[in-house]
């Protein structure tokens, strides 16, 4: 055991220092979420069963795992269905972590705005006037939030209470409040689809909840029936005893919304959820070692294509080339399973090109592979090419029609522009006829139009000087023919 230790740590590369850590942040991410909702239950639910599936691959219970496997591939899209709320808020937060956009403020600040809410709602819960505010967390909250008017106010007791006065037209909606400052009122919010669980609530203790259920937010709800000040967060709501417990409450959610600028948002991250980060990385540890450790080492062949590049353009090679060799890679099975074979290639530079017949050595750095897979040989070792040096000649262009000109037409001229071009051709075509002509133009046409840009016909194996075909002009002069009298 100590051996098969000492052999893990000698392997271990910064790469699995880079895994483990990756998993670690996604393992404990889905336990702070699982800790944080009622759903919970259901992770030990999957966690229990992926226990037993682990132990009846491991007792080979052929039965057992063919059932579980089967379970767990159509679970993820039954978990989305089930917590696509959830997943949609845990996103947003996800995309908001780059983004630092806290605002930070004194303490005596947000110690203010505490004691403003908590004044004004226990004026309105004596005055027996119905309220909801909305005090916003690090949850986005505009797709929860309908209706409403922007005011983007400096929070204030009079601000709030003419807001909620029964004549003014936002007195039945919400006020949501950001920092220090009243951003809109006259809100509606969802409404909570568990609200029987809590008793008989009002509407307003209804959409408190909804809202809590899908943010971060806190909504207080101060009760025209019974001049009560309720609490919703976290999917709960509770009576408050009075304005000095709200107080409390309300201080403790600012300073948790808006740490100290002294405390780096890494630091303080590290800070919160401790134990469940502890887990995640133990987590992270024995999966890397049941499934990410590689422990044997395997050689599996490939045919890979041979790429030829940076041959100067006076020089060719001559047929047949080489087109592709085998080579051995050697690895673990997890390095195999994450190879795309069709990404091989052997790269051959030809940058120093030499005439005629000459050899080529397959070195393993022309064999672009992953860094955790191994070139143990090439076959064959060395290739055979022929290379020559290009001749430069010109050549004209030929025209080629087809059909007749229309009755009455006649041709008197044709002129093509270019009428000649210069190629690079092999020295095994030197002396033989190279044409390039035009693609046959069709002479019918001749009534109604004069001029043609069509395409060139050449051989293969020759090169146009400048790299690509010219775009030759046809232009044809026509008579009129009369008929003999």
């Amino acid at each position: 055991m100590i051996e098969n230790a000492m052999t893990m740590l000698q392997t271990f590369r910064i790469q699995d220092i880079l895994d483990i850590a990756i998993i670690s942040v996604m393992i404990s991410a889905l336990l702070i979420w699982f800790k944080d909702r009622a759903s919970r239950f259901v992770f030990w639910g999957i966690t229990l069963l992926g226990v037993v599936y682990g132990l009846a691959r491991f007792f080979q219970l052929y039965l057992t795992t063919v059932v579980l496997q089967a379970f767990f591939a159509i679970l993820l899209f039954v978990l989305v269905v089930i917590f696509q709320e959830d997943l949609r808020r845990f996103f947003e937060r996800l995309a908001l972590l780059g983004r630092f956009r806290k605002r930070f403020f004194a303490v005596t600040a947000f110690n203010e705005g505490a004691e403003i809410i908590a004044q004004t709602a226990a004026d309105l819960a004596r005055k027996k006037i119905g309220a909801l505010i909305v005090l916003q967390g690090h949850d986005p909250l505009d797709r929860h939030l309908t209706g409403g008017n922007n005011l983007d106010g400096l929070l204030s007791q009079p601000l709030l209470e003419s807001i909620f006065d029964p004549h003014s037209i936002g007195h039945d909606g919400a006020v949501l409040i950001e920092g220090n400052r009243l951003m809109r009122f006259g809100c509606h919010l969802p409404l909570s689809a568990n609200a029987a669980q809590h008793g008989n609530l009002g509407l307003r203790h209804t959409a408190a909840l909804g809202l809590s259920e899908r943010s971060d937010a806190i909504c207080i709800v101060v009760s025209e029936e019974r001049g009560s000040i309720s609490l919703a967060k976290g999917e709960r709501i509770q009576e408050t005893v009075n304005a000095s417990a709200l107080r409390i409450e309300l201080e403790a959610f600012f300073a948790w919304r808006t740490p100290s600028a002294q405390t780096g948002p890494i630091i303080h991250w590290l800070r919160e959820n401790q134990r469940e980060k502890v887990i995640a990385i133990v987590l992270a540890c024995i999966l890397w070692v049941v499934f990410g450790y590689q422990r044997e080492t395997i050689r599996r062949d490939f045919a890979i294509p041979i790429e030829y590049r940076n041959a100067p353009a006076e020089w060719v090679l001559e047929e047949p080339k080489a087109a592709e060799a085998k080579v051995m890679l050697m690895g673990h099975a997890q390095a195999f399973q994450l190879l795309h074979p069709e990404e091989l290639k052997i790269s051959v530079d030809l940058a120093e090109l030499q005439p005629g017949k000459q050899e080529i050595t397959l070195t393993r750095g022309m064999v672009k592979t992953p860094s955790n897979l191994t070139v143990t040989g090439i076959s064959p070792e060395k290739i055979t090419v022929v290379t020559s040096r290009l001749i430069s000649i010109t050549v004209p262009i030929e025209v080629l029609t087809e059909n007749a000109p229309p009755q009455g037409f006649a041709v008197q001229k044709i002129t093509a522009t270019p009428s000649e071009v210069r190629i690079l051709i092999p020295r095994r075509l030197r002396g033989k006829r190279i044409r390039i002509m035009t693609e046959p133009i069709d002479l019918a046409q001749l009534d109604v139009q004069r001029a043609f840009t069509p395409s060139l016909r050449y051989p293969t194996d020759i090169q146009f000087s400048g790299g690509k075909a010219p775009v030759v002009r046809v232009i044809f002069e026509t008579r009129q023919k009369f008929p003999p009298p």
